[in-house]
Order: C-alpha cells, then structure tokens, then sequence
C-alpha cells in the first residue's frame, strides 16, 4: 500500500518536533499537525516563560545585597507590562524557530487539529484526510482544575503568562513543583502570596531534607505557606476578588487563585480507543519500552504518555523513536536517573535516589552539609543550602545527589554525569575541590553526617 507520508506526528511541541525533524532530515517524508502553537508546553506556556519570569523575580532582592558590597541601589517598581511584552515577543521569536526548522527539515507543516481515524489515517479539523506508514502522538499535557464549584474563577498555569496585569495578592493550591516556583516567583514581582497544600509537606516524592529547606526558606522570603489544608468553598466577591473558605478556617479574599493541581493527558476525543489505542487512567496513552501502543503502527511519546514529563525525556523519546522505526536501532527509552530541577529560590537539583527511597531499598550513608553560602552570608542574609550524597553501604556508589542552592540546576546537570556513570564515593573523594564555591562541598564531606 502507498502511503502519503512515512510518518506523520501529531503535536508541534519539543518531541513532536524534534522527530519529525531528524526522520525528515534522515530521507523520510513526513508532516506533522499542531492545533495551537509550535514549541508546546515548554517554549509556549511552561519552561521558557517560567524560567524568564525566575529571573526576573530574583532582581527584587539584588538592591539589598548590592548595598551590602558597597553599591549605592535602590529598587524601583516591576512593570509587569513592560515585562510581558519583551517576554511574548520572546516566544514569537522561538515559535518562529521551530516552524523554520521544520521547513528546513522537508517536513510539511499542518495548522490544524488532528485525529486518528484508523490505523494509518489521520483527519484533520480541516476536513483533509492523509495516511502515513507511522503516526505519532505527541500532543502533551494540560493543566486541570480541581472537581469543586465556582473552580473556574481560578486560574492554571497556562493562563499566568496571559495576565493584563499582576494581582496584589494570590493563592496557590497546590505542592508541587509547578505551584512551589510560582509561590516564589510571584512573591519576588511583589504579590502577596499564599499557598495551601492539602499534604504534609510541599514537593512529595522529592529528597523529605531538600523540601524541608525549601519550604522553611519561601516562609522567610514572606511566602505564607499552610500544609495540610485545601479549599472547602470558593465564590466570587466584590469586583474580581474570589472569596475562599479553607479547612484551616480562614475565611477571606484574594485578586486572584491559582490551581497548581496536576496536569493530564492529551488524549481527548481523538479517536484513539476506537482505533484500538489503550488509554490509562488519567487518559495517558499506554506504550511499551519503544514507545508503541497496541496499534503497531501508532506510537507515542512525551507527556501524553505521563512517564516522566519533561522536555529533554520527550526529546530523548523522539530520538529513540527514530532510531527504532527508520534507522533500524531499536532503541528502548533510559528513564533511569534523570537529572531534573525545581526553580525555586533557592533552586533545587536532584539525580537519583532521595535518602528515603535508598534506604527503603538497602543500607546507607547519608553525607550531607547545611550552611551559609559566602555571597549572602556576607550580606548578612539568612538563606542556606544543603549538599548532599546518598552512597550504597554495600558498593559505595552513589545512589543519589540532592542540591538546594543558588544556580543548583546548573549543578545537578553536572553531578548527573557522575551518577549516571555509577561513580562511587571514592570517586567523588578522589575530585579535587573548586575553592571556593558551594558545590566544594559535594567533594570534600568525608565522614557520613547518618547511617540508615
């Protein structure tokens, strides 16, 4: 059977481009559909956005510390108009990359919605109809509300870099990575922020020391943080104001809610389960290690498939995806330490391991050091970090590195080579220390801080 392309993808976000191009550029013919905009969640409404407004937060504490070193600074007003508009020019720009590296490619571009309307046809919201060899799914994730009334008074993520104009005051619900770096990036652009999380502790699954640290230093940035509470009642108040009722018994208003709630699959209404593509609970498409569905000519990658959802891993499953299809390298996908960080301040990197998963595993050392960095103790500020290292009692390896630090997610990339390789203790031991810097310390801890 002819088909009309050897491979058409389904979402225009960084997998979904990402193998589209290198099977165009491998002597494929290959199209790819996207509804909204190129560069999906990361460049457009995740990743990119969110890193620009971290570093423009992190001016707000810059005159302070600027003054302690001698410098006569003063801080003026944030303008977040200002702001929004360089950073959407920004995007423009980067969506305007990924269209012409797909031109570049010889990979035909679709502006259009697109469902599976059988094993080898994808029909477009256009009416058009095309059949391809392969079809891959890589249409992301979405931000969701929670099942309570009146939640659509607030907001998602998606709908933060859409603001005409910064709230005086916001709440967050939520714990995770996503409502914990809005929490401190809204506090730094002035907002009054507060936060619920119905669990005991923000950043669940994280190393319980690093999210302990990271909790106690948002308190002190003025960030007013409740565990262990959630909504109960949720209504619109005078002007734009929402009036919420918690469990703590607070009772008041906010300018704005946002949900940082979770994120699902999407996988919605496009045909998938007619075809005979399998969907999770949540709506995630069910794959093996290729990333194939139970249709042998469908695959999926990224966050639709809820593995681990980000970038770099759907980039990571694209590539393995074309090596397996079109370069005949069946290449099944590494989801094993994977370094990642959470832009907090101070930010966070993990690879591997956290202290309590290792020891729930086998016996362990635990090295680990907390204290003033030298930039801002000399300013006389209270921020700390924490370095630390999880090592195997049986082999010495290194079953985990937790940072909570400035620049710790520059950091963590770096450490996650060693980790990855299987690098032990001694191995770190035998590095020589970079004096001086914080990251010193990963090198230098020679006795265990616990055993476990």
């Amino acid at each position: 059977m002819a088909f009309d392309y050897d491979l058409f993808v389904i979402g225009g976000g960084s997998g979904g481009v990402r193998a589209a191009r290198v099977a165009g550029q491998g002597g494929a013919k290959v199209a790819l559909a996207e509804e909204d905009r190129y560069g999906g969640t990361c460049v457009i409404r995740g990743c990119v956005p969110k890193k620009l407004m971290v570093f423009a937060s992190e001016f707000a504490q810059a005159p302070a510390e600027a003054q302690a070193y001698g410098w006569d600074m003063s801080l003026g007003a944030f303008d977040w108009t200002a702001f929004s508009g360089r950073l959407n020019a920004e995007l423009d720009r980067l969506e305007g990359i990924y269209r012409s590296l797909l031109r570049g490619s010889n990979v035909e571009s679709f502006d259009a919605r697109a469902r599976i309307k059988d094993a080898h046809t994808v029909e477009l919201a256009t009416g058009e109809s095309f059949t391809a060899k392969h079809i891959l799914i890589a249409t992301g994730g979405h931000p969701v509300r929670p099942d309570l009334p009146n939640a659509e008074l607030g907001m998602v993520s998606d709908d933060l870099f859409h603001m005409k104009s910064l709230p005086k005051s916001i709440l967050i619900v939520g714990g995770g990575y996503i409502a914990c770096e809005f929490a401190c990036i809204l506090n730094g652009l002035g907002v009054e922020v507060t936060q619920y999380y119905r669990g005991a502790q923000v950043l669940r699954g994280f190393d319980d020391e690093a999210r302990g640290l990271i909790a106690d230093s948002m308190c002190e940035k003025g960030i007013d943080l409740h565990v262990g509470t959630n909504i109960l009642e949720m209504s619109k108040s005078e002007g734009d104001a929402v009036r919420v009722k918690s469990t703590n018994g607070i009772e008041r208003n906010f300018d704005a809610v946002l949900f940082a709630t979770g994120r699902d699959p999407n996988s919605a209404d496009m045909g998938l389960e007619d075809v005979g593509v399998k969907l999770g609970r949540r709506g995630e498409i069910v794959v093996d290690e290729y990333s194939q569905t139970a249709v042998p000519s469908i695959y999926a990658i990224g966050d639709v498939t809820n593995r681990v959802n980000l970038t770099p891993v759907a980039i990571r499953e694209g590539m393995a995806f074309v090596d397996t299809v079109f370069n005949g390298k069946p290449t099944p996908v590494d989801h094993d330490l994977i370094p990642s960080a959470v832009f907090t301040q101070p930010e966070f990197g993990s690879v591997g391991l956290s202290e309590e998963a290792a020891r729930d595993q086998e016996p362990i050392d635990v090295y680990c050091t907390s204290f003033r960095p030298m930039r801002t103790a000399f300013a006389e500020q209270p921020d700390r970090v924490l370095m630390k290292l999880v090592v195997s009692k049986a082999t010495n390896k290194v079953l985990g590195c937790h940072i909570v630090a400035p620049g710790a997610g520059e950091m963590i990339q770096m450490a996650g080579i060693a980790v990855k390789m299987g690098a032990t203790k001694e191995d770190f031991d035998r590095t020589v220390a970079v004096h001086p810097t914080m990251s010193e310390e990963l090198v230098t801890m020679r006795e265990p801080m616990r055993s476990a």
